[in-house]
């Protein structure tokens, strides 16, 4: 019978276990580095919201406290949003800049929709020289062109003094919207419309009845950036509807408010925030689309 030599009556001593490395370092750097992050990430968010705060809390003060160094108010004066409201012509910049960014946004869209769609999905000559007119247009300050049009529009016209010279041109299209479609329409594949003018679609069906509902958050982004153009606009109204109260828009009027109440604090705060609050709640209800639309439009070049 063979005898068994164990290890230790072989006189072999078996390698020593190497020491495992403690995890405490790796664990106190990711800590760190956790709150550094979020240090960083608390530091933006006050930067951005602590204007918004001093703001707010301004806009609820009384007139004597608004002029005072206290930064938090001893009576809430909710009132002040009231006399605002009452202010006389405060209501018509309201109307009038709904209708200036509504008209405006919904025109813009429609317009330069089947131009988005022609540049991305129909082969045609000079296509290339079309795309490059349309983004050099982008590069052309409107200052530049401000004289002639106001020319055309005042004196052959006969529409200064109204809305009208701003709205009527993003009938035929914007340059920005178009582009930023164009690039969302490329990352549609050309296989879902070739497949519809098969069965016998038209390219007016196709756009309507495929492209359209494809698209709708870059719809959405567009419409959100040309609505934010159209309510904040103040050269534009200035130029063309200055001499016609009845058609100021909040972000001119706004300045008139400014000079008639220019030692009232708290009622330039609150005026400031209702003009911006509309802007606010609707980016806050379509940040998502908003987003994801901006995102998408610059998949592909």
């Amino acid at each position: 019978m063979a005898q068994t030599v164990t290890v230790e009556a072989a006189g072999v001593v078996p390698p020593p276990v190497p020491a495992r490395t403690p995890a405490q370092p790796h664990r106190r750097k990711r800590v760190l580095s956790w709150i550094g992050v979020h240090t960083l990430a608390v530091t933006a968010v006050l930067f951005f919201i602590l204007p918004f705060v001093f703001l707010f809390l301004t806009s609820v003060m009384s007139d004597k406290q608004a002029l005072t160094s206290h930064l938090w108010p001893t009576s809430w004066e909710w009132g002040n949003y009231t006399e605002v409201m009452k202010t006389p012509g405060f209501g018509t910049w309201w109307r009038n800049t709904l209708m200036y960014a509504g008209l405006g946004t919904l025109f813009t869209v429609v317009s330069s929709l089947p131009v988005a769609y022609a540049l991305a999905k129909f082969r045609f000559r000079f296509r290339g020289v079309a795309l490059m007119l349309v983004i050099s247009s982008m590069m052309l300050p409107p200052q530049v062109i401000v004289i002639p049009m106001y020319i055309f529009w005042a004196k052959q016209m006969h529409l200064s003094g109204t809305l009208w010279p701003l709205i009527i041109p993003m009938a035929f299209g914007d340059a920005f919207t178009i582009f930023l479609l164009r690039q969302f329409l490329l990352t549609i594949p050309s296989e879902y419309l070739d497949a519809a003018r098969v069965d016998g679609c038209g390219e007016l069906r196709i756009l309507i009845s495929i492209v359209l509902p494809m698209i709708r958050p870059a719809i959405a982004a567009v419409a959100l950036f040309q609505f934010f153009y159209c309510w904040n606009d103040y050269f534009g109204p200035q130029v063309y509807a200055s001499e016609n109260p009845g058609a100021w828009t909040l972000s001119y009027g706004l300045e008139s408010f400014k000079g008639a109440h220019q030692v009232n604090w708290n009622l330039m705060m609150a005026a400031t925030l209702l003009v911006m609050a509309p802007v606010i709640l609707v980016f806050f209800f379509a940040q998502k689309a908003f987003i994801e639309g901006v995102t998408l439009t610059g998949v592909k070049g």
